[in-house]
């Protein structure tokens, strides 16, 4: 039976580790821990080094941090979670590797690695029931007042331009990813170390907004508000002339 004439509601309720769509609560908590990871290592970079500390050292603590909370949430949900056990393999490889060959612009390419991981794992669920852009989105938009569409379920089974939004909307997640890892491994190997780690903060907003640009002016022609029945759609449409 193919996907798009099965009866039976098939949509990506599922996260990248497997477990139901986040609620926006933790969703919320999520944020978070995603700001933890990126600010607290440039703040431990930047206070080390100014304390004398060498750049490898000061490097490694910084890496050290994201990586205790990766284990903290393992330890906390005592089952396979994909995501921290990226961020700790990662982490503990870089770590590793940096140190034999005492090479601090390996530990600076890191988060140039990590965001690649993502750019190729969102690529690899574009031809899957659970596209990683949906499964980010879902908990975010779903449900919302100003939408009136079914279920996502629901409209993931009867709307081919439902699941072809969100498959190309993951193209441009990974693909955008995949780009911002190939800057940051070009910054950690060409630019002063002491540069480095605050620029990759500030790449990380940048990257995201003009994602973010870029995926809403996409929505917003290829009709997924019409989809999910924007309510300002309606008043628009209903609007006397």
């Amino acid at each position: 039976m193919s996907e798009a004439t099965s009866t039976r509601p098939r949509g990506p309720r599922q996260g990248p580790d497997g477990d139901r769509a986040t609620s926006p609560a933790s969703m919320r908590g999520q944020l978070g821990g995603l700001a933890f990871d990126i600010g607290a290592p440039i703040g431990a970079y930047y206070a080390l080094h100014a304390a004398g500390v060498s750049n490898l050292v000061a490097l490694a603590a910084g890496a050290v941090l994201p990586a205790t909370g990766a284990a903290v949430t393992l330890l906390r949900t005592r089952r396979v979670n994909l995501v921290a056990l990226l961020v700790l393999a990662t982490m503990a490889m870089s770590i590793l590797v940096s140190v034999v060959a005492h090479s601090p612009r390996f530990l600076l390419a890191k988060d140039g690695l990590m965001t690649g991981l993502w750019g190729l794992w969102f690529m690899a669920t574009v031809a899957t029931t659970r596209p990683a852009a949906l499964v980010f989105a879902r908990p975010l938009m779903e449900g919302r007042r100003i939408f009136q569409a079914p279920s996502w379920d629901v409209l993931w089974v009867r709307e081919p331009g439902f699941r072809r939004i969100w498959r190309t909307s993951t193209v441009i997640w990974g693909a955008a990813l995949i780009v911002d890892s190939v800057i940051r491994v070009i910054m950690s190997y060409t630019l002063p170390i002491a540069v480095v780690p605050g620029l990759g903060g500030l790449l990380w907003p940048v990257t995201f907004i003009l994602i973010q640009v870029a995926t809403n002016v996409y929505y917003h022609r290829a009709g997924l508000y019409s989809l999910l029945g924007a309510r300002w759609l309606r008043s628009t449409e209903t609007r006397p002339r």
